[in-house]
């Protein structure tokens, strides 16, 4: 009796042991990232939704991390009060759209960046009721906040 008691105990002990290791044994990498990558994704999709209800400008200035960095027509915009000014002139108008759709989205191993890249289309509709289109490339990075939200530092 004695021995199936210490054999019982025996397996209970190695039974508790997997089971801990199992718990320990973290996550793959990779279902991690896919989840980070469907968060910058969502927030792509977030903003180009602001840019479609409020406006550009608005879009912008909160999507944007206060150290943000723009690159338009070969110019840099250092910050949101750059990029503010630079925006100021693209209050929410039905004469002007903007829509774009991420092509490819990676995270940092840490989490805490990421990069999309994609299409772009800028139409602006004349009073005329002409229509002009540019189409072109974007490439944005996203910074996680200590707020835990994703702002782009670059666009």
């Amino acid at each position: 009796m004695p021995c199936l008691i210490i054999m019982t105990m025996r397996y209970s002990i190695l039974i508790i042991l997997l089971i801990l290791i199992n718990s320990c044994i973290p996550e793959k990498d990779y279902d991690i990232n896919e989840v980070r990558k469907q968060e910058i994704l969502k927030v792509e999709q977030d903003f180009v939704n602001m840019v479609a209800k409020d406006g550009i400008s608005k879009a912008f200035l909160h999507f944007a991390a206060d150290d943000a960095v723009l690159l338009r027509n070969d110019q840099l915009y250092l910050g949101k009060g750059a990029i503010k000014n630079m925006y100021s002139s693209l209050e929410k108008s039905n004469n002007i759209s903007l829509t774009w759709h991420p092509d490819f989205v990676d995270v940092s191993s840490s989490g805490d960046l990421a990069y999309t890249y994609g299409e772009y289309l800028y139409t602006v509709t004349d009073q005329e009721g002409n229509v002009q289109q540019e189409k072109g490339i974007f490439h944005t990075v996203w910074k996680k906040q200590d707020d835990g939200e994703w702002r782009f530092v670059w666009d």
